[in-house]
């Protein structure tokens, strides 16, 4: 099946010339790329977090093997839900997903379903789409949609997604979609935020998880962050680097009642 597009002309530009023009201004001049393991990237509409997206896309190698693990917003489908074949589309156009590495995935970690239901209403994966295919257009997904697990399944789901990288003969590169605190002042945001970033920084992700519950921090994509932390750290990372930081108030001019937005490498 083909996962169409349903956040184009309305999140981000639907038309693929003026996608490709708002690419190229997010994203920027060409910079050194790192090889990593892993990124931590936000997922709102282009206008809000495109510019802190593309700085931190705009940092890395983009292998032809890419794994999203995205925030299941509207709660459909499996708890941790893969869609293991098929493609999805873009403006763009079509990415194939890796089914090699799919199948791979399902027989390491029981927790995972193949369930494209929880795909197909949501915006955290999608997004980043276009991104990836701007870096390298022979990229294929890996595509996990993720609803609140315990601290114990996030590390389950990383130390089977580590498994699964390790014997996979290609590179490939582990996407966490999350937005970081949601409406509050913007004081407010930057130091919740902050509890959080620290933790993705220092590659803790217990104490990621246990901080954003601690002090009931709004950020949507814990557990895809959470997780992909776990995978990072079992594949020998040891910490991570700040792109950017921002919030929507940076654009709107509003701070009374903002959205934070993370970019971050894991080497």
């Amino acid at each position: 099946m083909i996962r169409k597009p349903r956040f184009a002309h309305d999140w981000y530009p639907g038309d693929p010339e003026r996608l490709r023009s708002a690419l190229r201004f997010y994203i920027g001049d060409a910079v050194s790329e790192k090889r990593v393991r892993g990124i931590v990237v936000p997922h709102a509409g282009y206008v809000y977090s495109g510019a802190v997206a593309g700085e931190t896309y705009a940092r890395i190698r983009v292998p032809d093997v890419v794994v999203v693990l995205c925030v299941n917003h509207r709660g459909t489908g499996a708890q941790a839900a893969l869609m293991g074949s098929g493609s999805w589309e873009t403006p763009l156009g079509l990415v194939p997903i890796q089914v090699d590495f799919c199948s791979e995935l399902l027989k390491n970690i029981p927790l995972l379903k193949d369930d494209p239901s929880a795909h197909q209403r949501e915006h955290s994966l999608e997004l980043h789409l276009p991104f990836l295919q701007f870096k390298n257009d022979r990229i294929q997904l890996v595509p996990i949609c993720l609803q609140h697990l315990t601290y114990p399944d996030c590390e389950t789901l990383g130390k089977g997604i580590a498994k699964t990288v390790r014997a996979f003969p290609e590179d490939v590169l582990l996407v966490a979609s999350t937005d970081m605190t949601h409406f509050e002042s913007q004081k407010v945001a930057r130091d919740l935020d902050k509890l959080a970033i620290d933790r993705i920084l220092s590659l803790d992700p217990k104490g990621l998880y246990e901080v954003v519950q601690k002090r009931k921090i709004s950020m949507c994509g814990v557990i895809p962050t959470t997780s992909v932390l776990c995978a990072c750290r079992e594949l020998g990372a040891t910490r991570g680097e700040l792109v950017r930081y921002a919030t929507s108030g940076d654009v709107s001019g509003d701070s009374s009642n903002v959205v934070g937005y993370a970019g971050a490498l894991i080497p």
